[in-house]
This record gives structure tokens, C-alpha cells and sequence, in this order.
């Protein structure tokens, strides 16, 4: 097996891997468990000026799960181009709804489970901002108060794709909003109980409100828990050069671009690692 040498980059989230030969995982099966362990482990992995080909990259993460073989916006299947310019995607706009902390897969078109990782490789680097900034929703539980974990352990929230676009373009038309509507709302329990036994909050912004809570009162709890969750000294801010991956456990993070201009030359290409454990 490569010798992998694995250095925590936060208390809290993060390790850089170093020693990772990407022709070598295909086939290594105690690679790819080692790569796993290390992802439960620290939530997001590192690699600097790793250089994946898009068809490497797919090919890596296949080995660390089920690729969703998304097409449309990159000649390799598996590739999706994260980008403003909407030459080379045609849903740039919806994008900037990353600029907001948030956990992929809660509002989903039909009841598929949260993804269980992303894979983003930086092809090409913002001039300004554009950095990828990630939490541990695992550790946000586990700072909570025993009684703030009795109070939310049962509290069920309602996601809905409108909540989620809605910060990042609080003045859009209608048209917007009306495609927004047609995904349904999701309501999910305030605290993911994981089949290992662990658990983690599902905050962001998707989270419309609390059920049976006054709006008001709901929208500071779930503003709080966020904000707590995401101080500075608890996140890891990756400052991408081309070249590097970063692969994230997205069922216990929660994660965020910064905002950078529309004529951005910024280009990532994402990969994402299905998942197959539904909220609960």
C-alpha cells in the first residue's frame, strides 16, 4: 500500500494527505479504505497540487463509492463544472446559492439521501475570494448543552429549495421563484442520528423553519446553530491553487464558497459521491 502521511490542519476539521499516488487507487482496495477512514475521521481531506485528470478524478472517487454520472456541462461523465460563466454552465445563477453554509442533498427532487461526499479539483482560481470554507456538523452536536441535545432531538425541520436560493437572491423575480417552488419541501429531524451511532445537526440554508414553532422563534434558533457552528475557529478555509482536490463527508459538514464576481475565471470540477443513509 502507498504511505500515506496524514497532518490535522484544525482542532476541529481537516487533514492534508500527503504520499497519494492517484494511479495507484484503482487498484488498491487498502488505499481507498485507508482514504475512508481518514474522511470519517477529520470530515475533509486535502491534496496540494494534486493535478487530476477529470477522468482520473472520477475514477478515484469510484473507489470511494457510487459516482453520480451527472453530464451536461463536462465532456466526462461524473464532472460537473462549478463556474459563474454560463457558457460553460448554462445554471451559473443557481450557483450562487453556494455562497451560503449549507449540506448538499437536503432538498432533494425526489427522496434520494444526502450525498455522502464531494470530490472539487480547482482548474482555475479566483483572482479575489472563491475560497471553500467548511464545519463540522458532528462537532456543532457535540458542543450543544445536554439539555439543548434532549430539547433538539426530536425537533423536525421542514428544507425547502426556495429557503436555500431565497439568501442568495433575496429580490428575484418571479420566474425564479416559481422554479424554485417546484422542488418539494423536506422535513428532516433538527438532529441526524447516524447508523455508526454518531450525530451531527442539519442546519443551513435550506432550513425553512421549525414545525409547530413560532416563525420568529425558529428562525433565531436555527440562525444561532448556525452561527455557532461556523465561528472561524472551528472552520477550516481552504485557499485553493490549481491543482488541489479537497474531498468533504457532506452528511456531517456543512460548507460554503466565498462570494467572487460573476467574470470570475474561477473553475472547479466537482464530482459527487452518492450516498446511500437517509436523514434520521
Amino acid at each position: 500500500m502507498t504511505a500515506l502521511t496524514i497532518t490535522r490542519l484544525n482542532d476541529v476539521v481537516g487533514a492534508e494527505i500527503t504520499g497519494l499516488d492517484p494511479e495507484r487507487l484503482g487498484p488498491d482496495d487498502t488505499l481507498a479504505a485507508a482514504l475512508l477512514d481518514a474522511l470519517e475521521q477529520h470530515g475533509v481531506l486535502v491534496f496540494r497540487g494534486l493535478h487530476l485528470d477529470p477522468g482520473m478524478q472520477v475514477s478515484f472517487c469510484s473507489r470511494l463509492g457510487e459516482v453520480e454520472m451527472v453530464t451536461g456541462t463536462h465532456p466526462v461523465p461524473g464532472i460537473y463544472r462549478v463556474t459563474l460563466d454560463q457558457s460553460k454552465n448554462a445554471n451559473a445563477d443557481y450557483l450562487k446559492g453556494t455562497f451560503i453554509w449549507h449540506i448538499d442533498g437536503c432538498t432533494p427532487v425526489d427522496d434520494e439521501a444526502p450525498q455522502k461526499a464531494t470530490c472539487l479539483s480547482a482548474v482555475a482560481v479566483a483572482e479575489a475570494g472563491g475560497e471553500t470554507e467548511l464545519a463540522s456538523t458532528y462537532a456543532a452536536y457535540d458542543r450543544l448543552s445536554a439539555d439543548e441535545k434532549v430539547r433538539y432531538e426530536r425537533l423536525p425541520v421542514v428544507h425547502t429549495f426556495e429557503a436555500s436560493q431565497r439568501q442568495a437572491w433575496p429580490e428575484a423575480p418571479p420566474e425564479h421563484v416559481a422554479r424554485w417552488k417546484v422542488r418539494p419541501p423536506h422535513e428532516h429531524p433538527l438532529v441526524w442520528t447516524h447508523r455508526d451511532g454518531r450525530k451531527s445537526l442539519v442546519i443551513g440554508a435550506s432550513t425553512s423553519h421549525v414545525v409547530g414553532m413560532d416563525p420568529g422563534e425558529s428562525r433565531a434558533l436555527l440562525d444561532d446553530l448556525l452561527a455557532r457552528a461556523t465561528q472561524p475557529r472551528f472552520v477550516y478555509r481552504h485557499e485553493w491553487s490549481v491543482g488541489d482536490t479537497v474531498i468533504w463527508d457532506n452528511r456531517g459538514l456543512v460548507h460554503r464558497a466565498s462570494p467572487y464576481p460573476a467574470d470570475s475565471p474561477r473553475e472547479m470540477l466537482r464530482t459527487t459521491i452518492l450516498g446511500d443513509e437517509h436523514i434520521g
